[in-house]
């Protein structure tokens, strides 16, 4: 008998992954059609009246206490009524999935489809909507533990370990990785520099991208809260930040319109939820460590090698400087604009 040669990263069969959906979880026959590689390898799963998501897991990329931990956060999330795309149980009633593959066990998770799709540039309807449902997940997200572990967010993983992965990366550019060294420094003096001890603390989604959201209509449900982990919760309020700042940049959006689509969101955010003046102050600081998470996570596998390479880690880098050169000020109108309006919310 012939032995399969090694894999360590399979592509599962969509064909038999339709099999094991209709015979698991009695949704009917199903059609499975494979999407995009990620964290997790990313079906579409189509019964004749009903779409699902399907996310097939790589070990070397999320351990099953790790996914277990984000499938928990789903649960309680869908059991409070915020709008996410949440797991569905198979007929035995266990969420996670156990499937054998080339390179060795994986785990899969099949999640209700969110309806709807993604929307680049938000009305002011959704940007309320999009305001609520973040503050109605923060009061979820910031009032529980989970069962298992998931990572922190603050400087160590944010900022300095990302740039220890890095280092080989930006041989090419020394110079670049001097910078963004010296400027992680800064955003750690910074920071030490804002009475932080107050920050609201929960789970995280850390990706608040329109990428990661669908609206249909007004209406939006989350999904994909692979990097989900705790610490502050203005990072998300960050992570959307990012979205208007690259729209500015990238000229997709007036510096004008941008203001006041931060402005909407977050008087909407605040009608649920408070957020305080330093808090918000911290945003421009904590987008570093964004940026860096990110950058440091694409070195550590293979599907995301472009990301690392040498004119793609400059283009990255050019962003951080103007973002840097351009918002760390708290005199910038982006910035000083929402703090004004935090003190009139708050008076």
């Amino acid at each position: 008998m012939k032995s399969a040669f090694p894999a360590i990263y399979s592509t599962l069969c969509p064909i038999a992954l339709s099999s094991l959906i209709t015979e698991k979880y009695g949704v009917g026959k199903v059609q499975c059609k494979f999407l995009v590689r990620g964290v997790g390898d990313t079906y579409l799963v189509e019964s004749s009246d009903t779409r699902y998501i399907l996310r097939v897991y790589r070990s070397s990329h999320r351990s099953l206490p790790q996914i277990k931990a984000e499938v928990e956060l789903l649960q309680v999330l869908k059991q409070a009524n915020v709008s996410v795309s949440y797991p569905i149980p198979d007929i035995a009633g266990e969420a996670i999935v156990r499937l054998e593959a080339a390179e060795g066990e994986r785990h899969a998770v099949l999640f209700s489809y969110a309806p709807g799709h993604v929307v680049r540039l938000l009305n002011e309807h959704q940007l309320r909507t999009l305001g609520h449902e973040m503050a109605r997940f923060h009061n979820v997200s910031s009032t529980i533990r989970l069962g298992e572990e998931r990572w922190n967010f603050d400087n160590a993983t944010t900022l300095f370990s990302p740039l220890k992965r890095l280092r080989s990366a930006f041989a090419e550019d020394p110079e670049g990785y001097a910078w963004l060294q010296e400027i992680a420094s800064r955003v750690n003096e910074k920071l030490s520099q804002i009475q932080t001890t107050g920050f609201s603390k929960g789970y995280c989604h850390f990706d608040f991208l329109p990428k990661n959201f669908h609206f249909e209509n007004d209406s939006v449900t989350f999904f994909d809260f692979d990097f989900m982990g705790y610490g502050w919760l203005v990072n998300d309020i960050m992570s959307f930040w990012q979205h208007l700042i690259l729209d500015v940049y990238n000229g997709r959006m007036t510096r004008e319109a941008a203001v006041d689509a931060y402005s909407t969101f977050l008087d909407a955010y605040r009608e649920y939820r408070p957020v305080s003046e330093q808090e918000l102050t911290a945003v421009p600081y904590l987008s570093i460590g964004f940026w860096l998470f990110y950058m440091g996570f694409h070195t550590t596998h293979d599907q995301f090698y472009a990301f690392s390479q040498p004119s793609q880690l400059r283009s990255y880098t050019g962003f951080l400087r103007y973002l840097v050169n351009t918002y760390w000020n708290r005199e910038d109108e982006f910035v000083r604009s929402t703090l004004n309006q935090g003190h009139l919310k708050n008076r």
